[in-house]
């Protein structure tokens, strides 16, 4: 059993990150959902505390459980982080090393493996400083579950959709 943080950030696809929850909690894992500010306003904390059986942290200031702030306490426990949805704007937070958040923060101060599975927009998906974030991320050592192809929330046909959740399962394994 492996202990897996799952970062959720605000995108539509957050509700595929239940079914990932799920998933991980079945193969006997011992899942730490984080949310961003954003992701609680497409699937609230409580959907994920009751499939992890864990408390869902919402901010960097809550009372830790330990004398150890909440960020790095759950850094150092990290097998994996693993960022599902991950939105163009915490694939950038990461590429340049910015932490204003609880996942931001602890994915800075985590030496766990991280593997990321984007979901945006096929624009954002496309546009040269996302790519170039993606490839400093690639450069660092991050992991990606490719983006698939079809229809997007917006109502358009692309690439930016995240990855199913068998498929970020299946890519989780090989890691641990």
């Amino acid at each position: 059993m492996a202990t897996i943080l799952l970062g959720v950030t605000g995108s539509i696809a957050a509700y595929k990150a239940c079914e990932l929850t799920r998933l991980l909690v079945k193969d006997g894992h011992d899942v730490q959902v984080l949310m961003t500010a954003s992701a609680t306003k497409f699937v609230a904390p409580l959907t994920f505390r009751t499939l992890s059986r864990n408390p869902v942290p919402e901010d960097m200031f809550g009372d830790p459980d330990q004398w150890m702030p909440e960020h790095v306490a759950h850094a150092d426990r990290a097998e994996l982080l693993v960022i599902a949805p991950c939105t163009a704007n915490v694939i950038a937070k990461l590429a340049h090393g910015l932490a204003d958040d609880l996942l931001t923060s602890t994915a800075l101060a985590t030496r766990a493996p991280i593997l990321i599975a984007p979901a945006m927009n096929t624009n954002m998906w496309e546009h040269p400083a996302t790519q170039a974030n993606i490839s400093t991320l690639l450069s660092r050592g991050a992991r990606f579950v490719e983006a698939a192809t079809g229809d997007l929330a917006c109502g358009i046909s692309g690439k930016g959709r995240m990855a199913e959740a068998a498929e970020i399962a299946a890519a989780i394994k090989p890691m641990l």
